[in-house]
Order: structure tokens, then C-alpha cells, then sequence
């Protein structure tokens, strides 16, 4: 049961000599402090009696309204105690005088630089870009947790869709990243869980296509004529090397190292996930990574050599940076090679890891072992790629349909 009391702060005495007197709610030995807006001096106090002496000038109306106070408080404790006897002491504070408003962007500003702070320059630049349209779009202004109604979500959503020309999931990607602030705030207690707008709001994707090379298309890369030597032909190696080997992402790949190479396996930590996998290469892999061996192969030299080896691994922001400078270079020659081997595709890096995971599993490796494979948070992530492979086998079945 919570208790309620009027208490003289005399460590807080200010140069004047006067010390605020604060209500003080108490439950399961913690305590929380409400001003009551009224200072005096230690000698204008009677601390047995809970009242400012009659000395002072103001002592009756001061004490009328305490007491006052004093008992809309204790009202107040005991009505929201009887609707929940798990509020703890500041919770009780807070339902019975209210909270400030939280200013959103600072909280999310902290957000986002933990991003930073932690290493994962990609996710801190994305969801920095969230929060400026986001900043944009309210002018500047301040906004707190409380402005942002279901109303408020349902305008931006539009302000989104017709002034920024977002798509519906790059919409749904950035509701989801405001969704996570306030499920934070929410953990961290700045706010109560009823004032989330994600309670009421619903956030909308669409079905994505996901490109994907057939067997004779990847035979085409693998077959591509490139200069020996050159950058071209080392992409187009990079490219099958993943799609024959666990669909490893381009910013994982560009960081192998001969250290991370057993002789059959690579043992490697994934950037995106921190997870450690350990994946068999397969024979094809295999012709591919000792195409780059050399005869004193040193165990800190980089596998698939784009990265500066100068590189400071220490500093976040130049991997990052260095990461999609190559990766852009990947890609524009990943183009160059599609539309030279009659791939009408977008293809992109990524496009290999589509490939292993749907050739992996027509190949009939279990759902399970392919989401390991490609270090997925969950297997429903890996889902995805299944479906491909059912709509094949459906479209597949069609061909014993017959006109009736």
C-alpha cells in the first residue's frame, strides 16, 4: 500500500535560506517527490506537525492549502491503487499529476546515434534520413511523444506518398523505425504504453518481387569471358563464389580474409547480425577462391582484394564509406556483365543471395538449414524464398491442365 506525506527538503535550502516542501508518495520502500510549490525557512517549519508556523505572514493560507492538496492526493494514490496495485511509486506520481510531455526527437536523436556509437554506420545514415523527413515534414518545430496521434501517422503517411514519392514499403520501413522509438520509450518507462499510436495505426506493405537467376543464367555469369586480371572478372567470380556459397552479402564478402579460409570451410562473423556461421564451400567455390591464392599467402590479406589493405577497420565510418564505394563498383559492372550475357534482370549483388537461397532449396536442403546458411534472424525471413520455390512447382503442375 502507498503512503503519502508532507516533507520539508531542508537539504535543498536555497541562498535565501528557504527549503521547498514537497508530498512525497512511498510504495515498496521507494519514494518519489511532488513540489507543492510553497519554500520557507527551516524556522518557519514545525516538522512534528507538518505545518508552517504561525509566524509566518502566510501560515494559514499556506497550510490551508496543503492540506487541501494533502488530501486530493491521498484521494487520488488510493483511487488509482484500487484500479492497479502494481503502479509503482513514480507511476503513481505521474497518473495523479500527469507527465511532461517527452520531446520525441531527442529521444530519438539518441536513438539513432547509438546506431553510430555501436559501429553500424549504414543503419545510423538510414534512420538519421528517417527522422530529417520526419523533422521536415513537422517544420523544424518540436514534437513530443503526445503529438503523434494515429491522425498525425495517417498525414505524414500521405505527406510521404505524394510529396516525398515514397513507395509503400519504403513508407512502411520508416513507420517501423518510429515504431521502435516509441516501443523504447516505452521499455524505458518516458512513456506509457497506452499513449503508442502504433496500438491503433496500421502500417501497410506490399508484395515485393525478388529477382533471382535460373541455373542456365548463373551458368552464363560463370561463363563470362572477362579479361584475366581484371576488375570485371573478379566481380563476376565474387558474384557466382556467393551464390554457390551461402548467398554471403556483399559487405561480408569483401571482407573475407585468407584467416577466415580453413581449406573447406569459412568461418566467418556476418556484419549485419554478428552472427558466426561456418559454411562449406562446394567444389565451384572451391576453382573460384584459389584462382586468388598466392604462392606466401599472408592470413590478414583480404580473399577478393577491392578494399584498401591501408583500411582503419577501427574507424566505423571509412569501412562503411570504403564498403559502398566498392559495392557500387560491384554492381555497375554486375550491369555491364548482364547486359553483355543477354540477362534482362537488374542484377545486383544481392541478386546472388536470392539465387543460393532458392537453388538451395529446390535442391531440396530444409528450410532450417538454409536460414542458417544465411544467418537470418528468423526462419520466417527464409519463408520468403520457399514461396518462390512453391509458385515454381504450382506453375509447374499447370501443365496438366486440359481444356474441358
Amino acid at each position: 500500500m502507498a503512503s503519502v506525506s508532507i516533507v520539508f527538503r531542508k537539504e535543498k535550502t536555497n541562498k535565501k535560506g528557504e527549503a521547498p516542501i514537497h508530498f512525497r508518495i512511498t510504495k515498496y520502500r521507494k519514494s518519489h517527490y511532488v513540489a507543492s510549490g510553497i519554500m520557507v525557512p527551516e524556522a518557519k517549519w514545525d516538522d512534528s506537525k507538518k505545518k508552517v508556523k504561525s509566524g509566518h505572514k502566510n501560515s494559514a493560507r499556506l497550510n490551508s492549502f496543503l492540506a487541501n492538496k494533502f488530501a486530493e492526493l491521498q484521494d487520488s494514490v488510493l483511487e488509482h491503487e484500487t484500479v492497479s496495485r502494481s503502479l509503482s511509486s513514480r507511476k503513481l506520481r505521474d497518473k495523479v499529476f500527469g507527465k511532461a510531455p517527452s520531446n520525441f526527437f531527442v529521444f530519438a536523436d539518441r536513438t539513432v546515434e547509438k546506431y553510430k556509437n555501436e559501429g553500424k554506420i549504414g543503419s545510423y545514415h538510414k534512420n538519421l534520413s528517417i527522422i530529417a523527413k520526419l523533422r521536415a515534414y513537422n517544420k523544424g518545430e518540436n514534437l513530443t511523444f503526445h503529438d503523434i496521434t494515429p491522425g498525425f501517422l495517417l498525414k505524414y503517411e500521405d505527406h510521404l506518398r505524394l510529396v516525398c514519392s515514397n513507395k509503400t514499403n519504403t513508407i512502411n520501413k520508416d513507420m517501423r523505425f518510429l515504431r521502435k522509438i516509441f516501443n523504447d520509450a516505452i521499455r524505458q518507462e518516458t512513456i506509457e504504453y497506452e499513449s503508442s499510436p502504433f496500438r491503433k495505426y496500421q502500417m501497410k506493405l506490399e508484395k515485393t518481387h525478388r529477382d533471382y537467376l535460373t541455373e542456365e543464367e548463373l551458368e552464363r555469369i560463370y561463363r563470362y569471358p572477362a579479361p584475366p586480371g581484371t576488375r570485371i572478372e573478379l566481380h563476376a567470380d565474387m558474384f557466382v563464389f556467393s551464390a554457390y556459397t551461402g548467398g554471403i552479402r556483399i559487405s561480408d564478402m569483401l571482407q573475407l580474409r585468407w584467416s577466415d579460409f580453413d581449406g573447406t570451410h569459412l568461418n566467418i562473423r556476418i556484419k549485419k547480425s554478428g552472427t558466426q556461421v561456418s559454411i562449406k564451400v562446394p567444389n565451384l567455390g572451391l576453382e573460384i577462391i584459389n584462382k586468388y591464392k598466392t604462392t606466401s599467402q599472408n592470413p590478414g590479406k583480404f580473399i577478393f582484394p577491392m578494399l584498401p589493405e591501408t583500411l582503419d577497420f577501427k574507424n566505423p565510418a571509412l569501412v562503411d564509406a570504403a564498403i559502398s564505394s566498392a559495392s557500387a563498383y560491384v554492381n555497375k559492372n554486375l550491369k555491364l556483365i548482364a547486359e553483355d550475357v543477354g540477362i534482362e534482370k537488374n542484377l545486383s549483388f544481392h541478386i546472388a543471395r536470392h539465387t543460393f537461397a532458392v537453388r538451395a532449396l529446390r535442391k531440396g536442403i530444409s528450410i532450417d538449414k538454409v536460414s542458417k546458411l544465411l544467418a537470418h534472424a528468423a526462419i520466417r525471413e527464409t519463408q520468403i524464398y520457399a514461396k518462390i520455390v512453391n509458385e515454381d512447382l504450382d506453375n509447374a503442375m499447370d501443365v496438366f491442365n486440359v481444356s474441358v
